[in-house]
């Protein structure tokens, strides 16, 4: 039997994560390998094969301030964690973003089992978000290969000395089928002459308090100038669906909350009918892209937390959304903080409705330069590939 431990946390990392047990599980019984996959994930992970050692899908905040909460939580993880080592070594560990406990999870492994290969996939995007290199320096002391998503990420890390693949970005792997758009309006009850617009505001709880407001009080304008318009919006975790549906009722917004368990199932139709999104800046907006949804962009974090990003740490970055980043322009409109009200958010999304302006037409080429800076299919394939190539013997 040969174990392989796989650690991420947040929504998204559970999303990739899930991508990756289904296909190193593939690829080994495609070698003959007996492969026991162990995970601190989420319900993604689990559905695709890999045994949950815990739950850390609700365990992810942004900001110091806003992490706080976590903080107990994450020491008992922690001591859990090192009892299971100590019991059941692993034959190798993925690591999947989480920057904070990943790469304290990793220095600890390197430490107490220098053999055991560890593959950092989906580095933390440092390469876009610097505070200077105290962060690299620790992550490339215990880390045996990067398998980079991105190709700035790959030259970043390579620079500094990494021993970098880089794989592309795992998204592609999701767009071998996608559905047509009247197909997917009838199956998700669309009349004739309505048109969708999706709210995703949310994978962390701290973004229900600070998204979910100004950008359902956004849709529910755009719902009062534009007949016909259709508000659906998945929600992130099962737990979120009660405070979503009193958010979003507080803003007078008439929409659908579509579940958490149907939401993954549903996500490919919702993206081929929407005729916009107002989003959250993070890996949904590299879906919604790929996918050739118009969207703009939205971020707030607490007061404490921005007053301590700007004037402490320093923090400046020329973009947020991961769909400008790889770009190195600003296609997707970015309000942040203070700049993300309802008139600013409602004066960005309304010629997006538009099905022939320019401002649409705009981000349709631009999403085409993205698609083809993100690599090719076969993403997680790759991955599971060269990682399944170094593991130790079991």
């Amino acid at each position: 039997m040969t174990r392989l431990l796989i650690s991420t946390g947040e929504v998204s990392g559970d999303l990739q994560g899930g991508l990756l047990v289904a296909a190193l599980r593939q690829e080994a019984e495609r070698r003959g390998i007996d492969l026991e996959i162990v995970a601190l994930g989420g319900e993604r992970m689990e559905r695709a094969g890999a045994r949950l050692l815990a739950n850390t899908a609700p365990m992810g905040a942004i900001g110091l301030w806003e992490a706080l909460p976590l903080v107990l939580p994450t020491l008992r993880l922690q001591r859990r964690v090192d009892r299971w080592l100590d019991e059941f070594p692993p034959d190798g560990v993925v690591l999947i973003d989480y920057m904070g406990a990943n790469i304290n999870l990793g220095l600890r492994i390197k430490k107490r089992f220098p053999q055991v290969p560890i593959n950092y996939y989906i580095a933390p995007q440092e390469w876009a978000f610097r505070l200077g290199d105290g962060g690299t320096m620790r992550l490339l002391g215990f880390t045996d290969r990067i398998l980079a998503i991105f190709p700035e990420e790959a030259r970043f890390y390579g620079e500094r000395g990494a021993d970098v693949l880089w794989v592309g970005h795992p998204l592609l792997d999701t767009l071998t089928e996608l559905p047509d758009r009247e197909g997917a309006r009838q199956r998700l009850g669309l009349a004739e002459g309505e048109r969708l617009l999706l709210l995703l505001p949310a994978s962390r709880s701290q973004e229900l308090r600070y998204l979910v407001p100004p950008l359902a009080a956004a849709a529910a304008e755009l719902q009062r100038r534009t007949p016909g318009l259709k508000v659906m919006v998945p929600a992130g975790q099962a737990a979120f669906e009660p405070l979503l549906e009193t958010l979003l009722a507080k803003a007078g917004l008439d929409a659908q909350v579509v579940p958490a368990a149907d939401a993954d199932r549903l996500r490919p139709d919702l993206c081929a009918a929407a005729d916009l999104a107002l989003t959250k800046s993070g890996t949904v907006n590299l879906e919604l892209a790929l996918r050739g949804v118009p969207q703009v962009v939205g971020y707030r974090v607490s007061r404490p937390t921005a007053w301590l990003a700007r004037h402490l740490l320093h923090f400046r970055v020329d973009h947020i959304s991961p769909v400008n980043l790889v770009l190195g322009e600003r296609l997707l409109s970015e309000l942040l903080q203070d700049d993300l009200t309802v008139e600013a958010i409602v004066a960005e999304a309304l010629p997006l409705l538009d099905p022939t302006g320019p401002a649409r037409q705009r981000i349709r080429a631009g999403y085409g330069r993205l698609r083809h800076e993100l690599g090719e299919t076969g993403v997680t394939g790759r991955a599971a590939c060269a990682i399944l190539d170094g593991l130790a013997p079991g």
